[in-house]
């Protein structure tokens, strides 16, 4: 199966229904919902989402959103590791080496999906944008 790191943007596109995103993140989550594809995420990213979305939809209703997609998603604890290496690396933003570093935890991580491109340069792991990662999956 191939294993995907989902990045921030990615979950919020499908949350908020941003246009035109949103249709391939719909598509990534439609595919692990049918266990076609195993995607992670990181704990950052989870606790990012909501700060983010809070402000846009009902705290009961964005926490249930949240608690549906554990069925889609496994979480990568962040741990004191991750945000050594994220500190020490020579990646220019602390929040995105935290991602970089949270998807090498898994040994067989085939794709980091997100639309920040630029700032995902050397990551070891291969980079797509989500209308790109959907042909390979």
């Amino acid at each position: 199966m191939t294993n995907v790191f989902v990045d921030t943007n990615i979950i919020i596109d499908l949350l908020a229904d941003r246009q035109p995103f949103s249709k391939f993140a719909i598509e990534i989550f439609d595919k692990a919902e049918k266990k076609q594809v195993q995607l992670y995420t990181s704990s950052h990213s989870y606790a990012t989402t909501h700060y983010l979305l809070k402000k846009y939809l009902p705290e009961h209703e964005l926490r249930e959103l949240l608690l549906s997609l554990l069925d889609m998603v496994t979480i990568i604890a962040v741990d004191v590791t991750i945000i050594k290496n994220s500190l020490q690396s020579k990646h220019k933003d602390f929040e995105d080496a935290i991602q970089i570093f949270a998807a090498n935890t898994i040994p067989q991580m085939d794709f980091l999906v997100t639309r920040n491109l630029k700032d995902f340069k050397d990551t070891g792991v291969k980079v797509l944008p989500p209308d790109e990662l959907l042909q390979y999956i």
